[in-house]
C-alpha cells in the first residue's frame, strides 16, 4: 500500500458533513491524494488504512486495509474482530467424515499437496512435517486486520468478517463471509454465505451457494445453491444445485443437478448425473466409509454407489451398486445394473465417442491463468496405459483359470464371456496406440527414468519413484516449505513427456524380451498410429449412432415433409449431410 497519512482537521470537517463517523478518527490513514468525497454515510471502527482511488458509501468499515481503487458500498459490516489466520490452518475433513484424512488448508494449497496430505495417511511424520510448515505460513498470514486489495468492488454485502481479499474481487450481495480468503480474480454473488474457506483465483461462489470449511480451487464454480461442506474442489471443477460433504473433488469434478449427493470419495475428471448418490450409509462404526472413483469416471442418472468402494479410471457406472467393489484393474469400463447384480464390462468405454469427447474438452475448457495445480491432459499415458497392462493380465487370469465358463466373478462383479473377450481385444489396441503415442512424444533422456509404476496425484501423473522421493525429502527436512514442495511437482511435469517415453521404451522392451531397437521403436509408433485410427474408427462409428436419423424423433415439429424434419434436426445438432 502506497503511504498513509492522518486526516487533517478540515478533512474531519467535511467527512462528518458528509454523515461519516468514527469511534476515531485518529486511527483511520489515508493516501496522500485523498479526498473527503470519496466517503460518505460511512462508520469507521479500529484501524483503517484507504489507499488512493479508494470509494467507500453506506458502509462500516473496522479493521481492514483497504487498496487502491476498491469500492466498498452497501455493506452492513467490513470488520476484522480479532487476530485470524483467513482461513489458513483450517482443517477440512475430505474423503472421510470423521477427520481421518483432514487436511490442513491454505492460501496457495495445490491438488497435488492436497492429495498427499488425504491419501498418505500411513506416513504420520511426513504428515507432522507438512502440518507443521502449514502452522507456520498460517501464522506469518495471520493479523488482527482485515485487507481487501486493488480494483475490487465489495457491494451489497452484508457481513464480510475476518477476510482477506485480493486484487480485482467482485462481492455482490453476499449474505456472509467469515474467515477466508478471497483470491485474486474471485467473484461472490447474491446471498452467498461461505464460512472456514479459502477461494483461490478467479473462483467463483454465486446464487445462494453455502460453503463451509472448504477450499475451492483455481477457476471452480459453486453456483446455483449448492451446498457444500468439509470438502476441496481443485481445478475448474464446476458443481451446481446438488450437495457434497467431506469430497476430494480433483480437477474437473461436474456435478449439476439438484438431486446429486455426493458425501465421503474422492473424484477426478468426473461427471455426475442427474440422481447420482455417491452416499456412506454404514454407520455400525461411524461415519468412516469412502469411494474412490479414479480419473474420468461418470455417473448415468440415478447411479448410486454405496460405499466403500472403488471404480476405475473412465468407468461408465449405471444403476444401484451396494456390493463394496474394486474395479480399479479394468479402467474404461461400463459397471451396470442387472438383476440387482453388479455387472462389469472391461474396456467398453474405449469404443465410446463420450470418452474421445471429454478428453478433447477438458484441456479446451481450462479457464485458469496462474495453473497452480499440475494437470495432465493426455489420452495416452504411464498411469491408464498400466492399469490396461493390468487388466490384460487379469483378464488372462480369468480365461485360464475355467475356459469354459460363460461368466466369471471378479471382486463382487461378474464378467460375460463375450465382454471379457471384447475388452481384451480393446486393451490390446488401446495399449499399442499408447505406447507409441508415448514413444513419439518424448526423447531419450537417461536423467528421466520413468520406469515403474505411475500414480495420479489429483490430476498429475508422476512415477511412484519420484512421489516417494518428495514424500522422504519433506520427512527429512530437506523441503521445509510449500513452495519447495510445490517445485518439486512442477519439475516433473516440466519432463513428463520424457518421462513417459522412459516408461514406453521400458515396456516395449518387457514385450519384446530384450531391449528395443531403434527399428523397433519406430515400428511401435507405425502400429500405435494404426491402433488409434482403429479406435478412432470406433467411436466415429459411436458418434454416427448417436447421430442417426432415427433419433431424429420430436425434431420439425411444424414441418410440412421428412426433409424438412431431417433438416431441423441437422441444424440443431450442428450435424453436416
Amino acid at each position: 500500500m502506497t503511504h498513509l497519512r492522518s486526516l487533517t482537521a478540515g478533512e474531519i470537517a467535511a467527512l462528518e458533513r458528509g454523515g461519516n463517523t468514527a469511534t476515531s478518527w485518529a486511527a483511520v490513514r489515508v493516501a496522500e491524494d485523498f479526498v473527503p468525497k470519496q466517503l460518505s454515510y460511512s462508520h469507521f471502527d479500529g484501524e483503517v488504512e484507504i489507499a488512493s482511488g479508494v470509494r467507500i458509501y453506506r458502509s462500516r468499515v473496522a479493521n481492514y486495509r483497504i487498496g487502491e481503487g476498491t469500492l466498498v458500498d452497501t455493506v452492513t459490516a467490513l470488520e476484522c474482530r480479532g487476530r485470524t489466520s483467513f482461513g489458513n490452518g483450517v482443517e477440512v475433513s475430505a474423503m472421510n467424515e470423521n477427520g481421518g484424512r483432514a487436511i490442513k488448508i491454505y492460501d496457495t494449497l495445490t491438488a497435488q499437496v492436497a492429495y498427499v496430505m488425504a491419501v498418505y495417511r500411513h506416513r504420520p511424520q511426513m504428515i507432522a512435517a507438512l502440518e507443521s510448515m502449514i502452522d507456520a505460513y498460517a501464522g506469518v498470514r495471520s493479523s488482527s486486520c482485515g485487507e481487501v486489495g486493488r480494483n475490487c468492488r465489495i457491494v451489497g454485502a452484508r457481513f464480510v468478517r475476518e477476510m482477506r481479499i485480493g486484487d480485482n474481487v467482485t462481492v455482490d450481495g453476499a449474505s456472509a463471509l467469515e474467515n477466508g480468503t478471497l483470491c485474486d480474480g474471485v467473484k461472490v454473488g447474491v446471498d452467498v454465505k461461505a464460512y472456514d474457506f479459502i477461494a483461490a483465483e478467479g473462483a467463483v461462489i454465486d446464487n445462494g451457494s453455502i460453503v463451509k470449511r472448504c477450499f475451492v480451487g483455481e477457476s471452480c464454480r459453486l453456483d446455483n445453491g449448492f451446498t457444500a461442506a468439509e470438502s476441496l474442489f481443485f481445478a475448474n471443477s464446476h458443481c451446481e444445485n446438488g450437495e457434497a460433504t467431506s469430497i476430494f473433488a480433483g480437477p474437473y469434478t461436474v456435478s449439476h443437478h439438484k438431486s446429486s449427493l455426493l458425501i465421503a470419495g474422492m473424484f477426478s475428471f468426473f461427471n455426475a448425473g442427474s440422481g447420482s448418490n455417491q452416499s456412506n450409509h454404514l454407520f455400525k462404526s461411524g461415519a468412516v466409509h469412502q469411494a474412490v472413483h479414479l480419473r474420468g469416471c461418470k455417473f448415468a442418472s440415478s447411479a448410486y454407489i454405496m460405499s466403500p468402494a472403488l471404480n476405475g479410471a473412465f468407468t461408465m457406472v449405471m444403476g444401484h451398486h451396494s456390493y463394496h467393489h474394486d474395479t480399479s484393474a479394468f479402467p474404461y469400463s461400463y459397471l451396470i445394473e442387472r438383476e440387482g447384480r453388479s455387472r462389469l464390462m472391461p474396456g467398453a468405454n474405449l469404443a465410446s465417442y463420450g470418452v474421445v469427447r471429454d478428453v478433447e474438452k477438458w484441456p479446451a475448457r481450462d479457464r485458469r491463468k496462474r495453473f497452480r495445480d499440475v494437470v495432465n491432459f493426455e489420452e495416452y499415458n504411464p498411469y491408464v496405459t498400466g492399469a490396461m497392462l493390468r487388466a490384460v493380465g487379469a483378464i488372462r487370469e480369468l480365461r485360464h483359470g475355467d475356459p469354459d465358463a460363460e461368466v466369471y466373478r471378479y471382486d463382487k462383479t461378474w464378467i460375460r464371456t463375450a465382454d471379457l473377450r471384447r475388452g481384451l481385444r480393446l486393451y490390446n489396441k488401446a495399449i499399442a496406440a499408447s505406447l507409441g503415442a508415448m514413444i513419439e512424444a518424448g526423447h531419450t533422456d537417461h536423467e528421466y527414468d520413468g520406469s515403474g509404476e505411475w500414480f495420479d496425484l489429483a490430476g498429475q501423473y508422476i512415477t511412484r519413484r519420484e512421489t516417494l522421493r518428495i514424500l522422504d525429502m519433506i520427512e527429512s527436512g530437506k523441503l521445509s516449505s510449500m513452495d519447495e514442495i510445490d517445485a518439486m511437482f512442477r519439475a516433473f511435469a516440466a519432463h513428463y513427456a520424457d518421462y513417459a517415453h522412459s516408461w514406453a521404451v521400458d515396456v516395449l522392451g518387457a514385450i519384446l524380451g530384450h531391449e528395443a531397437t531403434a527399428a523397433e521403436l519406430a515400428d511401435a509408433v507405425t502400429v500405435g498410429r494404426a491402433a488409434h485410427e482403429a479406435l478412432r474408427r470406433m467411436t466415429d462409428a459411436d458418434r454416427e449412432r448417436d447421430s442417426s436419423i432415427e433419433l431424429s424423433v420430436s425434431y420439425g415439429l411444424d414441418s410440412a415433409d421428412e426433409e424438412e424434419r431431417i433438416e431441423d434436426y441437422r441444424a440443431v445438432r450442428g450435424l453436416k449431410e
